[in-house]
């Protein structure tokens, strides 16, 4: 399963780059410059996010791809601008982004930069009180998540949670 998630995350990370790359011309410079999503890390941080939420009683989130997208779409944006923040490219919120991407019952956001490992963000994100009550709300039903090194190889993680 962890093979599956990791190549499924690689496939939708890398096809809304290359749209974005292919509808602007880059200089030689731009593509050593550019985020580099992190398939591998993503799914970790779901896995640990699930046993999280069993060890507190509640039930396994499903990986849904629309919130993987709205996910990856937001730590390509911090990474890309250095801008840590639940407000991306042109004021949107987590909930705008996820309906974008096709989900239309998004409900909670957790963002983190800097953490090199999956277990290092995710004590961070539980030492959290309103990180930790997104992750362990036992009516979130699906979670999508994305982590992308930026140009200088800080981690930008981004996990939107769903009722559906």
């Amino acid at each position: 399963m962890f093979d599956s998630v990791v190549r499924t995350l690689a496939l939708l990370v890398a096809a809304p780059l290359l749209v974005l790359c292919a509808s602007t011309p880059a200089a030689a410079d731009d593509v050593e410059t550019a985020p580099v999503p992190a398939p591998a890390l993503t799914a970790e941080v779901v896995a640990m996010t699930n046993q999280q939420r069993i060890a507190y009683g509640c039930g396994q989130l499903e990986v849904d791809q629309n919130l993987i997208v709205a996910s990856e779409r937001q730590s390509w944006y911090m990474a890309f601008t250095h801008n840590f923040s639940h407000f991306g490219w042109g004021g949107s919120t987590f909930q705008a982004r996820a309906r974008v991407a096709g989900y239309q019952q998004a409900a909670g956001e957790n963002i983190a930069w800097g953490y090199p490992t999956a277990q290092e963000v995710m004590d961070a994100w539980m030492a959290s009180p309103g990180h930790r009550a997104n992750i362990l709300n036992c009516a979130m039903r699906s979670v999508g998540a994305g982590v992308t090194y930026s140009s200088d190889g800080t981690p930008y993680y981004t996990q939107v949670f769903g009722l559906a």
